[in-house]
């Protein structure tokens, strides 16, 4: 099932507040856990999953009893647009709500990497589902913790398939210059190179471009057995459409920003067909304690998206912080992440390790065939 435009409506305000528990009155004190993920513009799509699986996570603890005795738990959702000066500025409004104890995003690493610095300041629990950069949990902040693989994981994965299962030698390699895209795709070249692969050309697009003829005439030029692209959905399905067009025969293959339904209708199937993307883990319809899950969520939403596992996760996890700590207050619910052992979610059991990234390093490697995603094969 696709999205509907009242869907994208129904997300495209920059906050939006979700009251857990019909039994709450609204007179109560709240504590708030903030979200924060594009949820308009082109990204919107992964944005509203991640949004729709933080509220399902919060609409599930709820109907399991309060949280925190005497208080109201909201989830205070914030568009950040993709932008990171933007993502900025809606980390500074969540880090000023003393309401606000913990919040769980970005999607992407260029947006996630200038806010951590604000929560960190905060004091406030960040827990990231997705942005995959290894920069990040390297400042060295005791507050950030995530829950997804990172992309010196991601791009070697990618790379062992490339040259394994698809038998390239000969790539060319673009990116989308952010966070995020630049340094998925270092990754991938430096694990490529170690097995002997050609870099043929490594070139940046900028989000939000629209031709990409004549970069993709000069890739076919030097006639390349592989693209890799490190980006996010709408410039990749405009480079396979493109692609598709000037009948360039390489393999295609991204990254996980890639891994979103909105991509195959933007490129067209017939464009689509055979593209491979490498995902932040497996197969969630595989893991063994998904099921109740995706059920729960596809009866509510219809559609499960690539993130929103991930953003459930995370924000079931600052929901045991919450209950952990006892009461609205930032360094006990802090505290209670830190002193977290483990956590078994959906997506196995995490531990973290003393950056605050998970122990779980699964990459899935899905292709598009038929007009859907297909899972393949998973390493890690």
């Amino acid at each position: 099932m696709r999205r509907t435009a009242s869907t994208r409506l129904l997300v495209a305000s920059v906050a939006i507040a979700l009251t857990m528990g019909a039994g709450c009155g609204k007179g109560q004190p709240v504590i708030k856990i903030g979200f924060a993920g594009p949820l308009t513009g082109d990204q919107a799509a992964q944005g509203t999953d991640m949004l729709h699986g933080a509220e399902l996570a919060v609409d599930q603890a709820a109907a399991a009893g309060p949280i925190v005795p005497g208080l109201r738990v909201e989830l205070a959702a914030l568009d950040d647009a993709r932008n990171p000066a933007m993502a900025v500025s809606v980390a500074k409004r969540l880090a000023a709500d003393p309401n606000v104890v913990a919040v769980v995003g970005h999607l992407n690493s260029s947006c996630t990497k200038p806010a951590s610095a604000i929560y960190h300041e905060a004091g406030v629990l960040h827990v990231n589902p997705v942005s995959s950069n290894p920069e990040i949990s390297r400042q060295g902040f005791d507050n950030f913790f995530r829950i997804c693989p990172t992309d010196d994981l991601q791009g070697p994965a990618a790379a062992r398939f490339a040259m394994e299962r698809l038998g390239a030698r000969r790539i060319f390699v673009i990116d989308d210059l952010t966070t995020y895209g630049r340094g998925l795709a270092n990754e991938f070249i430096k694990a490529a190179r170690g097995r002997g692969a050609e870099i043929l050309g490594h070139e940046g697009i900028t989000q939000g471009e629209k031709d990409f003829t004549p970069l993709l005439i000069k890739v076919k030029m030097i006639n390349p057995e592989l693209i890799y692209f490190a980006g996010m959905f709408p410039e990749a399905a405009l480079l396979l459409k493109q692609r598709f067009a000037l009948q360039i025969p390489a393999h295609f293959l991204g990254g996980d920003g890639l891994f979103e339904p909105t991509l195959i209708d933007l490129a067209g199937a017939e464009a689509a067909e055979g593209a491979y993307v490498t995902t932040l883990g497996g197969d969630i319809r595989q893991a063994p304690a998904a099921g109740d899950f995706v059920r729960a969520f596809e009866a509510k939403y219809g559609h499960l998206g690539a993130y929103s596992s991930y953003s459930y996760e995370a924000t079931r996890i600052v929901l045991e912080a919450i209950r952990r700590a006892g009461r609205k207050d930032r360094p006990a619910v802090l505290a209670a992440m830190q002193q977290m052992k483990s956590y078994s979610g959906i997506l196995g059991t995490h531990t973290f390790d003393s950056k605050g990234d998970t122990t779980l390093r699964t990459i899935g490697i899905y292709t598009i065939k038929g007009g859907r995603f297909e899972f393949l094969e998973a390493s890690g």
